[in-house]
């Protein structure tokens, strides 16, 4: 009874406050609790680097990578700058094909060769002063053959000198996120004193790390992949009135295995990407193989003889075939139990279910489990729950971690949600207000 008694009491209080709610009924804020879960970092994705204390490899420095996440699997000395003689192709490589993408050029574009290209020592030396060639057969010339005349000609194609392709150079390895040590004097990666015309406004040698080596090949890979169309090729004539053709200074091509010269090195799914070598360097390798859907780049640097960057280079990439695998986690369209909704203001409903937008997938150790990755998740800010809502409508994140590697994941609405009306809004409100009110009496009864 004492429970009746204080309710007539509070008759007229909630009568009056009711038709004062009407009046504010744009003004009233329920209280929006979403289902648990921490609101994630939105930092980027990081290396995974393993030990790797059980693999030694005779080299000055070597890296393990993952193509399509960037994650490292394995390290040794991988931040030393060190020459990499004709690995700093790559980056020549890189901007040739990104003229193309550009449309500057075409791999019907002509690209003739100037003396200073023609003159220019080490591999290659296959292109007389003048010569002409398309920039497929130059580009052939400088990936399969690593031509020297054909990088210098390329140099200065989209250059204009030698000197200004290297400043190019330089800038591009900023913008890949190479490190600080990544220095470029020409096209080739000879020494400076191996330069006919060495630059005046560049000082020091070309020198890189493993790791940016590794950095420049996952670039090359992710923005121009058509780059293993060249270098997969064993051997190619220049011209078709060639005598002999070029034959490729990576003897671990898979297009290898038949010949009897190289088949001991030929690697099943190796289809790329660069060797170097002079006095200064040694033996350098950056390799890439593919296995089950998984790509691994390899780099090492400073080996003392031409087979052993080969056989080193088996061993990094057997560690990372028979270790790490690609495991996906999290699928399209799926509910994650910490944030299976959101609350929605002004809508028909008062809620939408979420799911994520896309699945990801993690480079891991052989044998991981589901509990070894963490899931948190957060929703977009309070203000933008507002209806009308449409499906696929971004409404929240997951972060998905494993051992140092981390992702994002958009989460969306899984159904539509009409903006309700006016008088739907008004009844809405004032059943919530009764509610709050009952429970607060109930609670001080």
């Amino acid at each position: 009874m004492k429970l009746l008694r204080f309710t007539r009491k509070k008759v007229a209080l909630v009568l009056g406050v009711s038709l004062l709610a009407q009046s504010f009924l744009l003004h009233i804020q329920p209280t929006y609790v979403y289902a648990a879960g921490t609101p994630a970092a939105t930092t980027a994705p990081t290396a995974q680097t393993q030990p790797g204390s059980q693999l030694q490899v005779n080299a000055k420095s070597a890296i393990i990578m993952e193509a399509s996440t960037g994650a490292v699997l394995y390290e040794m000395n991988a931040d030393e700058a060190l020459p990499p003689a004709s690995m700093a192709k790559m980056m020549t490589e890189y901007l040739a094909m990104e003229s193309i993408k550009e449309g500057k050029f075409t791999w019907d574009s002509k690209v003739t060769a100037s003396k200073n290209a023609a003159d220019v020592i080490g591999s290659g030396q296959l292109i007389a002063e003048n010569e002409t060639l398309t920039f497929k057969d130059m580009f052939n010339a400088m990936s399969i053959y690593s031509a020297n005349d054909a990088s210098v000609a390329f140099a200065e194609l989209l250059g204009g000198t030698e000197e200004n392709f290297a400043k190019m150079m330089n800038e591009k390895a900023k913008q890949l996120g190479m490190s600080d040590q990544a220095h470029f004097i020409s096209a080739t990666g000879l020494s400076r004193a191996d330069l006919k015309n060495p630059p005046q406004s560049i000082e020091g040698e070309t020198k890189m790390t493993a790791r940016d080596a590794a950095i420049l090949a996952y670039n090359i890979l992710k923005d121009h992949k058509e780059i293993l169309e060249f270098t997969k090729i064993p051997t190619l004539k220049l011209r078709p009135t060639d005598k002999t053709p070029m034959i490729n200074w990576n003897w671990m091509l898979e297009g290898n295995s038949s010949n009897p010269n190289f088949k001991k090195y030929a690697y099943p799914g190796l289809d790329g990407l660069k060797t170097g070598s002079t006095d200064d360097a040694g033996y350098c390798f950056t390799g890439t193989a593919e296995r089950n859907g998984m790509r691994i780049i390899t780099v090492v640097m400073g080996t003392k003889t031409e087979p052993e960057r080969f056989n080193e280079s088996r061993k990094l990439l057997d560690y990372g075939f028979n270790n790490f695998e690609i495991k996906p986690y999290l699928s399209a369209n799926a509910e994650i139990d910490s944030l299976k909704s959101v609350n929605i203001k002004k809508g028909v409903q008062t809620s939408v279910p979420l799911v994520t937008k896309s699945g990801t997938s993690f480079v891991v150790k052989k044998g991981a489990k589901d509990t070894d990755f963490k899931v948190t998740t957060t929703p977009i800010e309070e203000s933008k729950l507002v209806a009308p809502i449409k499906k696929g409508d971004v409404l929240g994140k997951a972060t998905v971690s494993y051992n140092g590697q981390e992702k994002t994941i958009d989460l969306i609405a899984n159904a539509d949600v009409e903006k309700g009306s006016w008088i739907r809004l008004l009844f809405r409100s004032i059943k919530n207000f009764f509610g709050d009110m009952f429970k607060g009496i109930k609670g001080g009864a």
